[in-house]
């Protein structure tokens, strides 16, 4: 009904803010650990651009607002670039690896729940330019291994990626009585429990 989706609606808005404050972080960045792991094939702003105009319309910028939890979540983005740049890799290995773990069913799931075409409202979870998902994966994580991280940062990482699962769960706590919320949570506990985070 019109419910599940302006909850869905409101969910891809908070990513949208998200997407676009780790995104600019990411091209704004020097540091070279970031650089290595921001492939152009992983970014979800213009996806998020074509969900945006498809649930609000063509003045769809003028027709939102970031809540409560997406500020905070961006607020950390924006902190840590300025100041532990290198904590954004844990931005990206949460969010980015989710996604593509997860987008196909998510992606199916609300379309499905939805009434959606194929396509409409969840270009978010469509990586069209990654042919072969497990194998891109396989290549990020060799990267990720490759870089020169001191034993702290490494440690710092896993504790922002734990930071990063609370920001998504504050996020979907919001969409209340939402279906969308219970399938999240199901996909944040799985994809917690692949990265060997309990």
């Amino acid at each position: 009904g019109i419910a599940t989706q302006s909850a869905f609606a409101n969910l891809v808005t908070s990513l949208y803010f998200v997407y676009q404050a780790m995104e600019t972080e990411f091209d704004n960045a020097s540091d070279a650990s970031v650089k290595d792991l921001d492939y152009t094939e992983l970014r979800r702003v213009p996806s998020l651009e074509n969900d945006m105009e498809f649930f609000y319309g063509p003045d769809w910028k003028n027709a939102i607002t970031p809540t409560l939890a997406t500020k905070k979540y961006v607020s950390r983005i924006q902190d840590i670039a300025a100041t532990q740049p290198e904590l954004l890799i844990a931005h990206q290995y949460t969010r980015y690896l989710g996604d593509l773990f997860g987008g196909q069913m998510m992606g199916g799931m609300a379309s499905k729940s939805l009434g959606l075409e194929p396509g409409q409202g969840t270009s978010f979870y469509r990586f069209d330019d990654i042919k072969d998902t497990k194998s891109f994966i396989d290549t990020w994580y060799s990267n990720l291994n490759k870089l020169d991280l001191s034993a702290e940062q490494k440690e710092a990482i896993v504790v922002e990626a734990n930071l990063v699962f609370a920001l998504n769960i504050d996020i979907l706590e919001e969409l209340e009585g939402s279906p969308f919320k219970a399938m999240m949570m199901l996909a944040i506990n799985s994809l917690k429990e692949k990265l060997g985070f309990q």
